[in-house]
């Protein structure tokens, strides 16, 4: 027999964000739409005010994503000696520490972070005909959305528990120790 098209498992929806850690994954999303905003506005009129906004919401979203990524580390070593947390897995979500929507959308966000601060430096190579421009601060930017994936998996992923084995009493007489007499 065929199963009929309702009898098919039902698929995660992309963007279902669980209510644990909503807020992390709110503020990541919101600070990422208001850098692209204000970076390809102040790409493409590239006078001030805008590039001065611009270099404001890229060092507010750098200090954020510091603040995040401090609390998220300090967070993770205090659980890693009950859990096993690898760094990769931490910072990127990976290997089911978070639910699938919430580790696609946060790396989604990192990548986008990266694109548009590598797009924007580069479509301005200069400000006032002197080298370097003002966009290039939007390269801080991914420390955003590093820390606050780190912070999401530090305060809410689910690690494996850590083995730790016993070590075995060595005794410290006679030539079977292994001790040097």
């Amino acid at each position: 027999m065929m199963a009929s098209m309702s009898e098919q498992p039902a698929r995660e929806p992309f963007f279902q964000i669980p209510d644990s850690g909503r807020l992390i994954v709110q503020t990541n999303f919101v600070l990422t739409v208001v850098f692209i905003v204000f970076s390809a506005l102040a790409a493409i009129v590239f006078d001030q005010p805008f590039t001065a906004i611009a270099v404001a919401v890229s060092l507010a979203c750098f200090t954020v994503g510091v603040v995040a990524f401090l609390w998220g580390y300090w967070s993770a070593v205090q659980r890693s000696r009950e859990d096993e947390i690898g760094v990769a897995v931490l910072y990127f979500l990976m290997d089911g520490v978070a639910p699938l929507p919430v580790s696609r959308l946060m790396n989604w966000l990192l990548g986008v972070q990266c694109a548009v601060a590598l797009a924007t430096a580069l479509s301005r190579s200069s400000t006032d005909g002197k080298p370097g421009s003002t966009l290039a601060f939007g390269i801080l930017v991914p420390v955003l959305g590093l820390g606050l994936s780190g912070l999401w998996g530090a305060l809410h992923g689910t690690f494996r528990p850590r083995i730790i084995d016993k070590p075995s009493r060595v005794s410290d007489v006679g030539d079977e120790s292994g001790q040097d007499v």
